[in-house]
This record gives C-alpha cells, structure tokens and sequence, in this order.
C-alpha cells in the first residue's frame, strides 16, 4: 500500500517526485537522543521498554531506555553487531570476533547457535532475523579484515531452524548485509552492499525459501540494515533511510545528519524509529506502526 505525504510527515520526508525544500529534507523531525560513540549499530527494541544497540569499536553493547541516558549492557561483546529477540525474550547476536551467532537468555546465560559450516569457520555474521515461530535468518559477509582470514569460498545467507542443522540460503556474489523479515513472516529481505540491492525469498511454514529475486535495485548508498513497517513498507538504511512500499517502489526517505547504518522501531505504541548513525542514536516519530518482528 502507498502511503501518503501526511503519513510519513511531511517535515522528515523527500518524495521521489516532489523533492521538499532543502531546510526540511536536511533533518527536521529527526532528534538525536544520544551520542559519543564509535559506530553504532544493531538496534532492537525490547518488549520491556528499551533499546539495545552496539558500539562496535568499543566492544559494548548499549541499552538506551527512553528519557534515560544509554548504559552499558554488555561488555567485551565479542565484536557484537546485529541484534534480534525471539518470541521468549531471548535476544540473538551475531558476533563478528568469534564469527558465530550466540542466544542470551533471559537469565544471562549464552549458548552458541552458529559457528561453523561444514567444518569451516563462517565469515563474520552481520544481521539476524527471528520469525515468530523461533527461525532465524542472518547474513555472513567480510568486510575489511575479516575478509583476509576467511575460511569458507562465498559470502552466505543462513537459515537456522528451531531444529536441525544450519542450512545455507544463498551464496551471493556481493556481500549479504541487512535482513529483515516481512510483517507476516512469509518473506525475508536481504540487503547486499556490494550489488546496492534488496533480494527477496518467500518462507514457508517449515521456514524454507524459495523464489529469489531482486525487489529493490539501485539502491544510493551501501544498504546496510533494514526494517519493516505494519503496512510492509521497508526502511533501508543506506547514505540515508530509504523508504519503499511492498513491491519495491521509492516512496520517500528520512535524510540524517549521520550515515545511518541501521533502524528498528521501537517506544510502547512502536510509532518511533531509532536510527543507529556513526557515532550517535537518532529517533523520529512515524504515523504509521512498525511490525515487530517476534
């Protein structure tokens, strides 16, 4: 569904067609609410009432609770960079320094999911996604250093079942970056940023894929971390936030005084979007609900 000029408010949105006067398209709406980081990613909204993202360089994981000042959640968190809760409350982490994929949870104990594909070391996991029913979807590119230590020949996309054994989904050409799963689960969004596109798979009820195509193309910027909203428009974060609706037309964007490298929506009523940009966290409020993700 394409939503409206008023829906997105117009103070923080560019339309493709009908550019907003530069005073308006450079921030207005977009509030920092915390910064003095590094480099800031993978946030994810806590049914509790909190935000959890990372500060990679500082090997921390932060929790930024509304009206509160973010404190430090997890330390030495092994290079931690995308985050996702389960159904449970059990928050999933990807780890770039041990190259695996770990699950907290709600007493603090760790338990290792993803370290491994047929003997071999993964990359460098990135992002995860958890559907409802407890499959999670994350992505193994390199980027810089991590890619001269490499073990395995491709780049993957990972199904890992409540169940069974990892399974691969794809093996791009360009490096896997962002995931995110649609509001019903029934399709996975996969951000690539070296092709600067968004590949799409449809998922059955077993948490298989199948049908990969291409749904966004030529994305501006490297498209990192992405989310969707109740009406299945996807955020990509990218030079700036990207909006497209559900059959990948460009519909507007949330341009920050940062990069963005990723969002989550977040606040009791999930009509606020916490933006992760370089070295500080930024929100805006939407009109529109986002999908939570479990």
């Amino acid at each position: 569904m394409r939503m409206t000029r008023r829906q997105f408010g117009i103070a923080a949105i560019a339309s493709l067609s009908q550019p907003l006067p530069a005073q308006e398209e450079a921030g207005v709406g977009i509030e920092r609410v915390a910064t003095g980081f590094r480099f800031t990613e993978g946030p994810v909204w806590s049914r509790e009432g909190f935000l959890l993202f990372t500060d990679i360089p500082n090997n921390q994981i932060m929790k930024y609770a509304p009206g509160e000042k973010p404190t430090v959640f997890r330390e030495d968190s092994n290079g931690a960079q995308g985050n996702a809760f389960d159904a449970q409350g059990r928050l999933y982490t990807c780890e770039s320094h041990t190259r695996r994929v770990v699950r907290t949870d709600k007493k603090g104990a760790i338990e290792v999911l993803a370290e491994k594909w047929e003997g071999k070391r993964l990359n460098a996991p990135n992002d995860i996604a958890v559907r409802r029913d407890g499959h999670a979807y994350f992505t193994d590119p390199a980027f810089g250093a991590q890619a001269d230590t490499r073990e395995l020949d491709f780049y993957g996309v990972f199904h890992l079942p409540p169940k069974g054994e990892l399974r691969v989904i794809a093996k791009p050409q360009g490096r896997p970056n962002g995931i995110v799963l649609s509001p019903n689960g029934h399709l996975l969004y996969v951000a690539n940023s070296d092709e600067h596109n968004v590949r799409a798979y449809d998922v059955d009820h077993n948490g298989d894929t199948s049908n990969e195509r291409v749904v966004i193309s030529g994305v501006d910027g490297v498209p990192d971390g992405m989310r969707v909203d109740e009406q299945g428009n996807l955020y990509v974060a990218a030079n700036r936030v990207w909006i497209y609706d559900a059959q990948g037309k460009l519909i507007g964007n949330l341009n920050i005084p940062e990069k963005p490298s990723n969002c989550a929506f977040g606040d009791s009523d999930l009509r606020t979007l916490y933006i992760t940009a370089r070295s500080s966290l930024y929100r805006a409020r939407r009109e529109v609900k986002g999908a939570l993700q479990y």
